[in-house]
């Protein structure tokens, strides 16, 4: 089969002015040299891809949350280098790059680093890819650069001291239910009120009759506080954990510690088991006249306790106290928010300047508060009824709510009614400041 030349082709062989031929000739050698070069670059180009992708999975495997080097950090007491990470990235990048061909590695340079709480992976390289088509005119390698940067920040390290309100009125049966059943066995009381003078007391009956009462709840919610604390912590010892109450018995009411700060969550669980109401002698208490809610002498003494915060490292921890209460003093103070009970026994709303002092250095505030629950008796319409307004549930009207709510830092005050779950929002308050410290670390 012949194929016939086209017209311009014949035109192309007979021209005889200006030798086409030899210029077509001279410019195809840098044409062509030029497509060879485009076919190099782009090798080079593929190949300082696959480098960058190697140093990205470095950089970012290497402050990953469970990398030896954030591990490595949790450890550190100081600021500064981390051979674990740089390690670590070293072994990424080989691994990305294993079985890759068609380059050369002039340097690769890894810093992992722990500062001011985070951790910084710097991870660079320098290869050289050999040419083929740009050989021809002396240039015999590309050189491919590349470096890329991660930042994580380091969770904060956290005291929690709980300071959990075990005075008699914790003894109102926790459910409705359990107020029913309560009232049924005791003639019309719901509080499980310990009294130590009789063997027959209505906490003998709680317990006789399995009625829940809310020092019970608490008891449980603080429990599965620290199951929480542990399934949560990233670092081992990031959180301790401290427990006070207002004392065993009204015979030695005031601030006591039932567990020290500790990072030991399992011990702290086990002391939490050991919650609960306080003893009584007797209507109207021989040791303090009923007089068993002692807010002002037990905050300071609280306050006292706690150290400076610090910002949230290993070795100046963030603070948090959790302050579980229905929220009424009753105690001998005269200068007790409001003085309504008379000469020698003041019941009122917490005084939030209580929280201020500590809120003023620094030590943030979660409060939990259990709705008051009033009692059908005159006692309450004469003394408590003036200043909560709003018995059941949140109320504009109810002082304690108010007062409760301005004892907390902003954003950590919750309400339990008796059908509320006190575990889900000590749980909550919790992972709530867990979340805040990490902001504010």
């Amino acid at each position: 089969m012949t194929i016939a030349a086209s017209p311009q082709i014949r035109r192309f062989r007979r021209a005889q002015s200006g030798n086409v031929a030899a210029i077509f000739a001279i410019t195809l050698v840098p044409l062509l040299s030029a497509m060879g070069c485009a076919i190099d670059y782009t090798r080079a180009a593929q190949i300082r891809s696959q480098l960058q992708n190697a140093i990205d999975t470095a950089r970012v495997g290497s402050v990953a949350k469970a990398s030896p080097g954030f591990v490595a950090a949790g450890a550190m007491t100081s600021d500064g280098p981390i051979a674990a990470g740089v390690a670590d990235a070293t072994n990424l990048f080989n691994g990305s790059m294993s079985g890759k061909a068609g380059y050369t590695l002039n340097s690769l340079t890894v810093n992992v680093a722990k500062s001011s709480g985070k951790v910084t992976s710097t991870v660079q390289f320098s290869a050289q890819v050999p040419t083929t088509f740009a050989a021809i005119m002396g240039w015999k390698v590309m050189t491919v650069t590349g470096t890329s940067t991660s930042t994580a920040s380091m969770p904060p390290y956290i005291d929690f001291y709980l300071l959990l309100d075990n005075s008699p009125s914790m003894g109102v049966a926790a459910t409705p239910a359990d107020i029913t059943q309560m009232q049924a066995k005791t003639g019309g009381c719901a509080f499980a009120c310990h009294d130590t003078t009789t063997s027959n007391s209505n906490y003998d009956i709680a317990k006789k009759w399995n009625i829940s009462t809310r020092i019970d709840v608490l008891r449980t919610a603080t429990q599965q506080l620290m199951d929480t604390a542990s399934a949560t912590a990233i670092y081992p010892n990031q959180f301790r954990m401290a427990i006070y109450d207002f004392g065993a018995s009204s015979a030695t009411i005031g601030l006591r510690n039932l567990f020290s700060l500790s990072t030991n969550l399992s011990s702290a669980k086990t002391a939490a088991g050991t919650i609960d109401l306080m003893s009584v002698a007797g209507q109207n208490d021989k040791y303090t006249a009923d007089k068993d809610t002692p807010f002002t002498s037990a905050f300071p003494a609280i306050n006292s306790a706690i150290s400076l915060p610090g910002t949230g490292t290993s070795s100046a921890p963030l603070k948090y106290l959790f302050f579980v209460s229905d929220g009424v003093a009753d105690e001998s103070n005269t200068a007790c928010l409001k003085p309504l009970s008379g000469a020698t026994r003041y019941q009122s709303p917490i005084n939030p300047a209580l929280c201020t002092t500590l809120k003023d250095r620094g030590i943030k505030i979660a409060v939990l508060y259990t709705t008051y629950l009033p009692p059908t008796d005159n006692w309450y319409a004469t003394w408590i009824a003036p200043f909560n307004k709003g018995p059941y549930g949140p109320s504009p009207n109810s002082e304690i709510a108010q007062n409760m709510q301005a004892c907390a830092s902003p954003g950590f005050y919750f309400e339990v009614s008796p059908t509320d779950g006190i575990s889900q929002a000590m749980n909550a308050l919790f992972q709530k400041a867990v979340a805040d410290a990490r902001i504010s670390s």
